[in-house]
């Protein structure tokens, strides 16, 4: 019989046993690997986020985001930008959380945008973003907004090209780069 994973028996596996997979309600499920597209893309916007936050924030990728104990349900979004004062708190916990980003690939579509988005917004993470691969080729990000009073996120905006927006801070980052 199938005994799912607990957050005592999850937080003593290394960290080479927890990169490669996500718990959803105690079960845990493996993350295939991302294209090199996809790690490129999370890294840029990473990298752009960090650089834009100043020094009161940190954005990394593949962050290990315990969203619920019971049942276990940890994430590890491709970017999760977080107060630089918790770096060494692990797992990072969704009130030390501002922005989140999934990069969608082939196979994450509803989990990213249906799935991913419910959770994130019912643990109280104010901003989420989701990167799609467009026709173009330039990748469009959706950004959401938390509303706290339903604990679930408006839309936002839809931007490809050049990325421009204020919150959670000044942005800018040119999507047409390969």
């Amino acid at each position: 019989m199938y005994e799912p994973i607990t957050a005592q028996e999850y937080d003593a596996w290394s960290e080479e046993q927890s990169r490669g997979v996500e718990v959803v309600d105690g079960t845990v499920v493996p993350r295939p690997s991302p294209s090199n597209r996809h790690q490129r893309l999370a890294r840029m916007l990473a990298n752009t986020l960090d650089t834009a936050a100043g020094p009161e924030w940190n954005a990394d990728g593949d962050v290990d985001l315990r969203l619920h104990d019971v049942p276990l349900t940890n994430r590890r979004p491709d970017v999760v930008v977080y107060p630089a004062d918790t770096i060494d708190v692990s797992p990072t916990r969704p009130e030390h959380v501002l922005l989140v980003v999934e990069v969608v690939s082939p196979g994450s579509e509803t989990t990213d945008r249906v799935v991913k988005r419910d959770q994130y917004a019912k643990a109280g993470i104010e901003f989420y973003w989701r990167v799609e691969e467009a026709a173009t080729g330039v990748p469009i990000v959706y950004t959401h907004v938390l509303d706290r009073a339903t604990a679930s996120y408006r839309d936002g905006e839809a931007l490809t090209g050049i990325l421009r927006v204020t919150a959670p801070f000044a942005v800018e980052v040119d999507l047409r780069q390969p």
